[in-house]
């Protein structure tokens, strides 16, 4: 079976509002106030925990590479209690992914936020049922943009990993798939889009609408 492999944050669902929510939770407890804004920060949002941590201590003439770590789990329970206050899925993200499964493709997800998180949000957002996989960043031993991890996704979707294609919104999704050996579709609807071309990806999608077809050109 072919296999659509889809990225989660910025590309299924924007999560940015609750991702900074969760870092600034942990710069108030520092004493720092909010930091991160949104949603001029939703791109440093998009690339993770420790990313915005960082990335915000900078910004606060405060960092400490301890002290990111000290304050990654703090993050991680902050986001867990308040998962879905702000995210919302992509317009057509859902309607796109039906139409690949009525033409015959396997569906999954591939994601660097940890699993139990993935799990939680797909959850609360009524459609994880939706995906044949979902593949973490602590699933297997490696994640993103080592091949495997979306290698797995394909394999559990029911699908011939060489026959797939990975559908994302940055340069670690373009790696990933460049890895694989398979084509990727890096969306423009996020907050990095117009960085995207740079990454000569084999499509650029600006509407779910348009990925049904996309795919189909790409893989057959």
């Amino acid at each position: 079976m072919r296999t659509v492999i889809f990225d989660l944050d910025g590309t299924l669902a924007d999560t940015s509002g609750d991702l900074l929510a969760a870092a600034n939770h942990c710069f108030r407890q520092m004493g720092l106030g909010d930091v991160l804004t949104h949603p001029s920060d939703a791109g440093i949002a998009l690339r993770g925990g420790r990313m915005m941590l960082t990335h915000g201590l900078k910004r606060a003439e405060q960092f400490d590479v301890a002290t990111v770590d000290e304050f990654y789990p703090v993050l991680l329970e902050a986001y867990r209690d308040a998962i879905d206050h702000h995210t919302v899925l992509y317009p057509g993200a859902m309607e796109a992914v039906e139409a690949l499964k009525t033409a015959g493709y396997g569906v999954g997800i591939c994601t660097n936020k940890p699993e139990a998180l993935a799990e939680q949000l797909m959850q609360s957002l009524g459609v994880r049922d939706a995906f044949a996989s979902l593949i973490g960043a602590d699933t297997l031993p490696v994640r993103k943009p080592d091949p495997e991890p979306l290698f797995e996704a394909a394999r559990r979707a029911g699908g011939d990993p060489a026959k797939t294609i990975l559908i994302g919104d940055s340069d670690t999704d373009r790696n990933t798939s460049a890895a694989a050996g398979v084509p990727s579709i890096l969306v423009t609807f996020g907050p990095s889009g117009e960085d995207m071309a740079a990454l000569t990806p084999e499509g650029l999608l600006n509407d779910f609408a348009d990925l049904p077809a996309m795919v189909a050109q790409l893989i057959g």
